[in-house]
């Protein structure tokens, strides 16, 4: 792992334990993933990109993974790319490099079978802007800041808007890219960019909350629903109703889907079992 990375397992008792160690106990976990170079405003250098994606896929179809949380030290959250790695020193074959990663591991966020929660305090433009937008929910205390201001120095912020357009309305987006000018949390909360916005003291706190939340459902269903949501989303109407219809048909199919349904009948708490088995077909 390289050293801009650390992880952390936070002290919430063996249910909520992350799932990186071998620990039998660590079932239902959270794995909390800190970029840890505030000297280099945790800049998305293509080996912390290697790390982040190697840290975000272990053990990912694990029933002890239940939630990635990803946040950072020092005030700035991410500042994006290395510039360093971008100049004429190197070739662009690496150029290509950096910006292919650092797109895997944008696409992988979505493509987990778990919710990824970006927990924002401080700045965070470029690609650590690109991050936070691709994140399933995202966090952020009062202090932080949003921008993509390559445009200032004559790299516009093409991949970030991938997923910054895709998180904003396009005016919104686009105004972001064209001037580089920050957004204050609040305005990233009103445009979509953020799931909600905490005092600084009380980020860690919100976070776990809706941490804790998720963990409390099936791993295989909110798995399933995940990954529903992304595809209707790039869908027409139609064809979304289409196929979650018969997604719908299908999660009440899964063991899980029925425990669920029958828990609620006889007012009792589901006992999950994490897993595909069909409780019939």
């Amino acid at each position: 792992m390289a050293a801009c990375l650390r992880l952390w397992r936070p002290r919430l008792g063996p249910r909520l334990c992350a799932a990186l160690s071998s620990a039998p106990r660590q079932h239902g976990g959270i794995r909390n993933i800190i970029l840890n170079d505030p000297k280099k405003r945790n800049a998305l250098s293509l080996a912390t990109l290697r790390s982040l994606r190697d840290d975000i896929l272990r053990e990912a179809d694990s029933t002890d993974l239940r939630v990635i949380i990803i946040s950072a030290e020092g005030p700035v959250f991410s500042s994006g790319h290395d510039l360093k790695e971008l100049s004429s020193k190197q070739d662009t074959k690496h150029h290509a490099e950096v910006f292919e990663t650092c797109a895997e591991v944008m696409t992988l966020l979505q493509k987990l079978p778990v919710p990824v929660i970006a927990q924002v305090n401080g700045l965070a433009t470029a690609a650590g802007c690109q991050l936070v937008a691709s994140c399933d929910i995202a966090v952020a205390s009062e202090k932080s800041r949003f921008a993509t201001p390559g445009v200032n120095i004559g790299l516009f912020c093409s991949t970030p808007a991938v997923a910054v357009g895709r998180s904003l309305p396009r005016k919104v987006a686009l105004e972001m890219l064209f001037t580089g000018e920050p957004i204050s949390a609040q305005e990233a909360l009103l445009h979509g960019l953020l799931s909600r916005v905490v005092p600084e003291d009380k980020l860690e706190e919100e976070t776990m909350k809706i941490a804790r939340k998720i963990c409390e459902t099936s791993k295989s269903v909110v798995a399933l629903g995940k990954a529903t949501f992304y595809k209707q989303m790039a869908q027409d109407l139609e064809a979304a109703y289409r196929m979650t219809s018969q997604v719908m048909v299908d999660n009440l199919a899964l063991k899980d889907g029925q425990e669920g349904i029958e828990a609620f009948i006889q007012k009792r708490k589901p006992v999950w079992s994490h897993t595909v088995d069909r409780a019939y077909k």
